[in-house]
């Protein structure tokens, strides 16, 4: 039998000294929560519901590492209420009877209000999720579920209606930095009382491994501290190489804004445009790899299927849209699929620069040579007065004739001048194509 009048559980009480940095450092008050501003700034929904003591039930949901949990005790310390929690996969039926009777009984003796957090939610079965219904519906408990699965599609709907979702994104560059240096400076939960210098590049790999989940970043802090000696001077030194082995991976040499950048998406363009698609998805992937903006790799695919490919395979300017719009759609880590898809596409096509060479012959023309006036018969003519002025006179149809090519008509510039279809790919028909044409054009 639960007493009701015990101590105040985990929302309010610290955890041990030895416990890892990531459960010592969880937030106390909404001022000390980093991330979800979305949410939790002023005057955003949460916050304003928090604040009020207005929260029905709540589902949050987002990725491992982003302030679930936090979230949860915050609220039931701001709101002066009753902390329980049960875990989705270890908890049974029974533990929820047990928790909901609690709380009924509870608020009858001293009115002391319950939230009850579950981890994993969408881990209950229906059955198990059906439980919490009536006690939900009614009040008699305050349910806080977290999940990284989409409440719509792993929570049962009548619970899912009867709840508040709020959505939690992963922590930004800035928050993580934030975060590592609240931890360092704080003596009394933090790494404090150590004498830590996090190297730059060091600071930058771990933010960059822990893809916005604050735990793995803390963990990997932590695990750095504890695991490299201090120097002469007393001070430990975390470099790079030292936060590679805590976080067990590869720091990939890679800058956003300097050489690495541009020497890694100048050598993914010319392995495309040189044919080599092995080559183009090692670049490729060390751009994914080192944390790259996958929309800019979609948009230099974009420009590269119309400089490099052109129209010796129309399908290639398709191609790339439709993985640039799948990228901002889907979002990564799935999002290298359709890059890889777009650079295969790209590096096995067959290659023509007509494009690029022939609109920079004609805008070079334009800026430097004499200004081509449009002649007198291609002028528009749909309006009062233009036939007077000899526009649009002597103008041929071309649907009039065969093959849609008007004999002896000229467009105001001399075929060929600019554009010069390359043998390769589907623009070898197009060469001869326009072989053809200029036979008929030049007929009288």
């Amino acid at each position: 039998m639960d007493d009701l009048f015990a101590p105040e559980p985990s929302a309010s009480s610290a955890p041990p000294a030895d416990a890892p940095l990531a459960a010592r450092f969880r937030p106390r008050t909404l001022e000390e929560y980093i991330g979800q501003s979305h949410l939790l700034a002023p005057g955003k929904p949460l916050r304003r519901l928090i604040e009020a003591d207005r929260l029905a039930s709540l589902i949050l949901f987002g990725p491992p590492g982003v302030g679930k949990t936090s979230l949860a005790e915050l609220i039931a310390r701001r709101t002066e209420c009753h902390f329980e929690r049960l875990n989705g996969v270890e908890s049974s039926v029974a533990d929820l009877r047990r928790v909901l009777g609690a709380a009924i009984t509870r608020r009858k003796a001293n009115g002391k209000r319950t939230v009850l957090f579950i981890d994993e939610i969408h881990r209950f079965n229906k059955a198990q999720q059906d439980v919490l219904l009536p006690d939900v519906e009614s009040g008699s408990v305050r349910l806080i579920g977290a999940t990284t699965h989409n409440p719509s599609f792993y929570i049962n709907g009548p619970l899912v209606s009867r709840s508040q979702i709020f959505q939690l994104e992963p922590l930004s560059t800035a928050e993580l930095s934030d975060l590592i240096d609240r931890a360092l400076a704080d003596s009394e939960r933090g790494l404090g009382g150590r004498k830590i210098d996090l190297l730059p590049e060091a600071r930058a790999h771990l933010i960059a491994t822990a893809e916005g989940d604050a735990r793995r970043v803390l963990n990997g802090l932590e695990l750095a501290a504890l695991t490299t000696p201090a120097n002469a001077r007393g001070v430990i030194v975390i470099d790079a190489a030292a936060i590679e082995e805590c976080v067990q991976k590869k720091r990939v040499l890679y800058d956003r804004d300097e050489d690495q950048h541009y020497d890694t998406i100048s050598a993914f363009i010319k392995s495309v445009r040189g044919s080599d698609p092995d080559a183009a998805l090692y670049w490729l992937a060390k751009m994914i790899e080192a944390g790259e903006d996958p929309r800019f790799i979609a948009r230099r695919l974009v420009i590269l299927a119309s400089e490099d490919i052109g129209l010796a395979d129309p399908q290639a300017l398709p191609v790339t849209v439709a993985a640039h719009q799948a990228v901002e759609f889907i979002g990564m880590p799935e999002g290298r699929l359709p890059l890889a898809e777009a650079t295969l596409y790209l590096a096995c096509a067959p290659k023509s620069n007509s494009a690029i060479m022939g609109i920079t012959e004609a805008m070079g023309a334009v800026q430097k040579d004499e200004v081509v006036q449009v002649p007198k018969h291609l002028r528009d003519s749909h309006y009062a007065g233009a036939k007077k002025l000899g526009h649009g006179n002597e103008y041929q149809y071309s649907h009039d004739f065969p093959d849609a090519i008007a004999p002896g008509q000229s467009y105001g510039i001399a075929p060929g001048r600019f554009y010069q279809p390359s043998d390769h790919g589907y623009e070898a028909k197009i060469r001869a194509r326009l072989a053809e044409w200029q036979k008929l054009r030049a007929a009288r």
